[in-house]
């Protein structure tokens, strides 16, 4: 008796194993284009990702480097104080995008430059992302007065 209550027992324990197996295989196969990684511009120097990966690149607008071409192209540098990485992006940018302004782009890099799907920029004068923040911090950049996660975001 005892050994057929053990036998439904390791039964029941091998078809769980078995579902949670699968819903995890079935989730990673669902997200496997949903998950971009952030990386700053100077990992993005370091170990240049290959074209065919989409990540999330963010930082500063670099100073100089905001140069909107012919119809609705445009090209800028993102840094971290670290590395500088050359963007081009070709679609309507957000209202508070500028120079010296916080980004976080979606896209992947082709030819040693960035080219972004998705431009996003600070909702309000005061906000950066955690992800730039904790970026500029690690390369000595940020300074606590130019906004951030603690100032109301």
């Amino acid at each position: 008796m005892k050994s057929l209550k053990k036998q439904r027992r390791i039964q029941i324990i091998a078809v769980a194993a078995v579902a949670l197996a699968g819903s995890t295989a079935l989730i990673g196969y669902a997200m496997r284009d949903g998950i971009n990684f952030f990386r700053p511009p100077s990992e993005v120097v370091a170990a240049m990702p290959p074209p065919t990966e989409v990540f999330r690149i963010g930082g500063l607008v670099e100073e100089g480097t905001l140069m909107r071409g012919q119809g609705e192209t445009v090209t800028f540098h993102v840094t971290d104080g670290g590395a500088s990485v050359p963007v081009a992006y070709t679609g309507v940018l957000p209202d508070l995008f500028g120079e010296g302004e916080g980004m976080v782009g979606t896209g992947s890099m082709i030819d040693g430059t960035f080219v972004a799907t998705e431009i996003l920029a600070r909702h309000d004068e005061t906000y950066m992302p955690k992800e730039v923040t904790d970026a500029l911090k690690e390369q000595g950049v940020w300074q606590h007065g130019e906004g951030g996660p603690e100032a109301g975001g």
